[in-house]
């Protein structure tokens, strides 16, 4: 159900390893759990993000939750297509559905991630 090839954040964002760009979008749990996902607010380019720390806000039709960054490093790449289309995100979370691309400035913290197993018991502790 969740990709193996990714790292999980305990606030339900993924992480995809590009090089040393990281590719960050929100689990496909955390997209089932928001309902239609309405509007995205996303960063800048060049904008610097710490990991923990909020990157920006996505609204369903349920509720508006905040967006954090699971890892440090500067902003290269926002996904522009889901201001016109946020529904995205609910469609493909793991895929078109992707956020935002960072630096990284330290990969120490990919550590800190969950593998999709650890995430998956996460996820079942937490119901």
């Amino acid at each position: 159900m969740y990709p193996k090839d990714l790292k999980y954040d305990k606030e339900h964002e993924w992480v995809k390893l590009d090089g040393d760009v990281a590719i960050i979008g929100i689990s496909d749990f955390a997209q089932d759990q928001l309902g239609e996902v309405v509007y995205v607010d996303l960063p800048s380019v060049g904008d610097e993000v710490a990991a923990g720390e909020s990157f920006g806000e996505i609204e369903s039709v349920k509720s508006v939750s905040e967006l954090f960054s699971p890892l440090t490093g500067e902003i290269v790449e926002v996904n522009d297509a889901l201001g016109d289309a946020p529904e995205t995100v609910n469609e493909d979370a793991y895929g078109d559905g992707w956020m935002l691309k960072i630096k990284m400035s330290d990969a120490a913290e990919l550590d800190e991630l969950m593998s999709a197993e650890e995430y998956e018991a996460f996820i079942a502790e937490e119901a």
